[in-house]
């Protein structure tokens, strides 16, 4: 394998000892499962001599640490008062002085959500938690338009807890801004305290009435019924709020003499023991007078020392909780070069705060420097020590404001979770921990979630009531709150997220500088990447020592024998098995159960799916096809229905339908152009643009295609003509010819789109007929003339030399001179009923007179013959293209993704290269237009894109409930634009009509790089753009 080759490794199957070495020339050793201790007795002799060359000794103590349970009878003051913490809340609570609103913005429509798709499990425990929300009164059948849909929750001890996602009600419900205490007036309060306890009310939010006329907005819809709460729930906007509001008019006569009350916390602290035996009765007589009951388990009594709201308060007074400066304070040494630019890129983002930063820097700086050879000597200890101490202190640590919001920078990685709280741009408080085993296993969009949740608990104090931006380098964190479906580990967190005033944006890894420090706070990333790519579980040691010690072994032929040995249908088979010789099933030597010698998967969607994803997503697959995927999980892997779960991953998976090619024919069946009628009534135009720019100025070619004749004009021009001038020319040259065509067909030239060219036509009565967005088939008549004209032009440059526009005319002359397949003759013939006279053809048209009415028959007889000749045309045309497309269609309100490549020059991603996606989106179809086009709601990104797209620019969107939907990373060309906008008014004069004056003004407009001026009325302009008259 290349990484062991990369990597020098040495490997002894007999002691299971592999060693590798890292990117900096370390050698890490990793040593294997052994089946036995890896503790020996030595001696004495030993002992001395090992610590003689620098081994560390411990001398460790054996506690009992286990902690005795608690029995209320045994609590001071506590054991009178037995029914304040009973086992169960005894039903409805009663009416109280408050009761919980749900107040929304005015004008809100009730919102109703269909009821989410559930496991059996799920659906059973529903039934269960159901039934016990109604014998309580906490819930009711219920009639309401309001409805929410209902989820699980995974609790630690793994039991099911039903929460209710309201976050569509969230989003319009009015914050209610309950009033905190200022935190430093609480300290106040707690100096000269030496007792302390702390009570936690059970099922807190139950004990509070819902509001009976906001009862029906609480309603939520399951599989078995609908229901509304008549007590709070969790998962509401303005629950703790209320909560709070609650406390406070309960205890408000003893608030600020021996009591706090800080969201859902109760304080109670005294100055003796005596004191405190009094003020503890009080509160719990306050509680059992107001029926609010407390839950045992959770309650604290007789405390000495406790940790309140980030400080540890005692006797001795207030400090602060380690916990803010341990992320600093713990940081250990760096041993290499990248373990230094990490710590200064943390301490270079406050190096404004921190005096002489430079000075006390430069030891660690010069070791960075490419060639410097790392050695730390006293000088790196004592300024790396040195600046740990100033990053912990003032003026970098700041007390919080209140009122004016928190930044935090949340981030994480394979080594740990990082975020840092900020205020006023200074640091309030840091903070990082390394992963548990069970999170190493996670995906990166949860593990950065994670580290959101994580700051929110640690530092709810400060954030609970305040405006809260979260800046993290994982982008898809922005569009959490609108996530249509979650996993079990989402829901448990957006429980707690719901609580608080949250802005999510992102902020690039390069400059999320401190928290990215905090959460890397290790060694050898980049071969703890290769193991964990490789599913090996791999555990890091905290020890300083320059060789850290690893522990690794397969995590997923664990989790399979653990789900193998759980499954009841396997464990049957393996019953049989043990009678007797079962066909094509064997139990393996180390206990896994085969299926043709292929590991036998049980039916866990959970496993399955992580291993679809290991075959699929990981380092070491790279999005194989489906086919491919299939082929290769087969020789190792087994379960029912393995072909089409791998199938239809792969057809869900986001990565895959937006960078992969479609191999298939293009999609939607050709739609051909009605046959005109006559001659010149229905004709195609477009601009051939990029010609050398000749003596008389031009470089383009107008090119005017009359649709039943295929005859056509090449007028010469200069891109920068203005409108007026065009519509000149097309009068002179068209109309005057041919009079005014019915309909006009034709690209969506910027030219064509603007607000004088559709007013001009509009007025002799010309229908404009504009192609969907980047397909130029539409036009095909055009694209295809243009073709010719080019090749034409090119030939001439060879042949004649001299400027193209002299050659101009006769390239006219002979293009409507040449035969045409679609029609059987030259345009020339099909527009006059004649032949033209060429200096090839003298004696073909002679001078013969023909009659008048004999003109007329022959002429309608050759319109006959085209008609019929394009029709036959068509068909042919069609049934060919058939052969080679497919038939596509979209239902309005479907999702779609949107192919870029016909987009060159006009749109591009904001990180360029060859390897971004083939398609961005997805978007909601919102009309279909014809046979093959639909309309597509886009974001305000692409607003200046027209917005209707041919089917063989779309792909449908199949979507999985986990997929994390990010804006399209793209941007339109600068100058361009669709729309026609105003630019400014450059004149103004009043006109007379009927004895009225009509104020009007004369505007300058723009779209994309064509600039027009028309005259408006003024008053229409105000209305519309004001803006223009500021």
């Amino acid at each position: 394998m290349d990484w062991l080759e990369k990597h020098h490794a040495r490997v002894d199957c007999y002691t299971k000892v592999l060693e590798l070495e890292d990117d900096q020339g370390n050698t890490l050793c990793f040593e294997g499962d052994r089946g036995k201790s890896n503790a020996c007795i030595i001696s004495v002799m030993r002992a001395r001599k090992m610590m003689r060359k620098g081994c560390h000794a411990y001398l460790a103590y054996v506690v009992d640490d286990t902690k005795k349970e608690v029995d209320i009878k045994d609590v001071r003051v506590v054991c009178k008062y037995p029914d304040v913490f009973p086992k169960d809340l005894p039903g409805l609570p009663p009416d109280r002085e408050i009761e919980f609103v749900i107040e929304v913005e005015p004008g809100t429509k009730p919102i109703s959500i269909p009821p989410y798709r559930m496991a059996p499990a799920e659906l059973q425990e529903l039934k269960v938690q159901l039934q016990e929300l109604l014998d309580n009164g906490f819930i009711r059948p219920s009639h309401s338009p309001w409805g929410a849909p209902v989820l699980f929750v995974k609790k630690k001890d793994g039991t099911l807890r039903m929460c209710i996602d309201y976050r569509q009600l969230n989003k319009v419900t009015i914050k209610n801004r309950y009033p905190l205490p200022r935190i430093d007036d609480l300290f106040d309060q707690l100096r000269g305290a030496i007792v302390f306890s702390k009570i936690d009310l059970r099922s807190g939010y139950h004990q509070l009435k819902i509001k009976e006329s906001d009862i029906p907005k609480s309603a939520f819809r399951t599989r078995y019924g609908h229901y509304e709460f008549l007590v709070m729930s969790f998962g509401l906007t303005n629950a703790p709020a209320a909560f709070m509001d609650l406390m406070n008019r309960v205890f408000s006569e003893y608030l600020d003499q021996f009591v706090i009350v800080f969201i859902d916390d109760i304080l109670i602290y005294s100055k003796s023991e005596e004191e405190h035996e009094h003020h503890l009765g009080l509160i719990l007589d306050r509680l059992r007078e107001k029926q609010l009951f407390a839950k045992f388990s959770k309650c604290e009594f007789w405390l000495k020392e406790i940790g309140f709201l980030g400080h540890v308060i005692s006797g001795s007074g207030v400090a602060v909780d380690n916990a803010k400066i341990k992320a600093i304070m713990d940081w250990e040494r760096p041993k290499n070069v990248k373990e230094i630019r990490s710590f200064l890129g943390l301490a270079g983002y406050y190096r404004k705060f921190v005096e002489k930063f430079s000075v006390l820097a430069s030891p660690l700086t010069k070791l960075t420097k490419k060639g410097a050879k790392f050695i730390w000597d006293d000088k790196c200890e004592k300024g790396f020590l040195e600046l740990k101490k100033r990053l912990t202190e003032a003026p970098v640590l700041a007390l919080p404001i209140q009122g004016i919001g928190y930044d935090i920078y949340s981030d994480a990685s394979i080594q740990g979770l990082g975020c840092v709280l900020m205020q006023n741009g200074k640091v309030i408080a840091y903070a990082s921990r390394q992963l548990r085993k069970h999170e190493v296993n996670y995906p990166t969009h949860d593990l950065e979630l994670g580290a959101v949740v994580f700051a929110l608990k640690i530092w709810r104090h400060y954030l609970y009531g305040e405006t809260c931006h979260i800046y993290t380098d994982h982008k898809s964190l922005k569009y959490v709150f609108t996530q249509k479906e979650l996993n079990m580990r989402q829901r448990r967190w957006m429980e707690l997220i719901k609580d608080y005033d949250l802005i999510i944006d992102y902020h690039p890894g390069k400059a999320n500088v401190v928290a990215d420090a905090l959460s890397r706070k290790s060694t050898s990333g980049t071969l703890l990447t290769c193991l964990q790519a490789l599913r090996a579980r791999v555990e890091v040691s905290t020890c300083g020592a320059l060789i850290a010690q690893f522990e690794v072994r397969p995590t997923l032929l664990g989790e399979i024998s653990r789900s193998q040995a759980i499954d009841e249908e396997c464990q049957k088979i393996r019953e049989r098995i043990l009678e007797g010789p079962v066909e094509n099933f064997r139990i393996r030597d180390d206990g896994l159960l085969l299926f043709k010698d292929r590991v036998c998967i049980p039916k866990n969607e959970e496993l399955q799916r992580s291993i679809l994803e290991e075959a699929h997503s990981s380092a070491y697959a790279m999005h194989p096809g489906g086919t491919k995927m299939y082929r290769d999980l087969k020789e190792s892997y087994w379960w029912s229905g393995m072909k089409r779960d791998i199938a239809e991953y792969v057809s869900r998976c986001l990565t895959c339908q937006q960078v992969k090619a479609e191999h298939q024919h293009p999609a939607g069946l050709l739609q051909p152009l009605t046959i005109p009628e006559w001659k010149w009534e229905h004709v195609t135009m477009d601009f051939v643009v990029g010609l050398p720019r000749t003596v008389n100025n031009y470089d383009a070619v107008w090119v005017v295609v009359d649709r039943l004749t295929k005859s056509a004009h090449f007028l010469p021009i200069n891109i920068t003509y203005p409108l007026e001038r065009l519509a000149k020319l097309y009068t002179e040259e068209i109309v005057r010819l041919h009079g005014v065509p019915i309909s006009i067909v034709s690209d969506r030239d910027p030219r064509f789109t603007s607000r004088f060219w559709p007013k001009f036509q509009a007025s002799l009565g010309t229908k404009l007929k504009f192609s969907t967005a980047f397909h130029p088939q539409t036009d095909g008549q055009s694209e295809r003339v243009i073709q010719i004209l080019e090749d034409m032009l090119r030939a001439c440059a060879l042949e004649f030399q001299g400027s193209w526009d002299k050659h101009l005319a006769l390239v006219e002359f002979a293009y409507n001179n040449s035969y045409q397949a679609s029609i059987g003759m030259p345009p020339y013939e099909a527009l006059y009923g004649r032949k033209c006279r060429t200096p090839l053809c003298w004696d073909e048209v002679g001078e013969a007179k023909l009659e008048g009415i004999e003109l007329v028959e022959i002429t309608k007889a050759k319109v006959r013959i085209i008609r019929d000749r394009l029709k036959a045309a068509q068909d042919r045309q069609k049934s060919y293209a058939d052969k080679r497309r497919r038939p596509l269609e979209f239902e309005v309100g479907d999702e779609v993704f949107l192919r870029i490549s016909p987009w060159k020059g006009i749109i591009r991603f904001v990180s360029r290269g060859k390897l971004n996606p083939r398609y961005i989106g997805p978007f909601e179809i919102l009309e279909r237009i014809g046979a093959v086009a639909y309309r597509l709601k886009l974001t305000p990104e692409l607003e200046k894109i027209h917005d209707v797209f041919h089917v063989s620019m779309l792909k449908k969107y199949i979507r999985d409930p986990s997929h994390i939907l990010e804006k399209p990373p793209v941007e339109i060309r600068g100058d361009l634009q669709y729309a026609v906008e105003p630019v400014k008014i450059v004149g103004q004069q009043v006109k007379k009509l009927r004895n009225k004056e009509i104020p009007m003004v004369k505007v300058l407009w723009r779209s994309d790089r064509v600039e027009e001026e028309t005259w408006e009325t003024e008053v229409s302009m105000r209305e519309q753009y004001p803006f223009l008259f500021d």
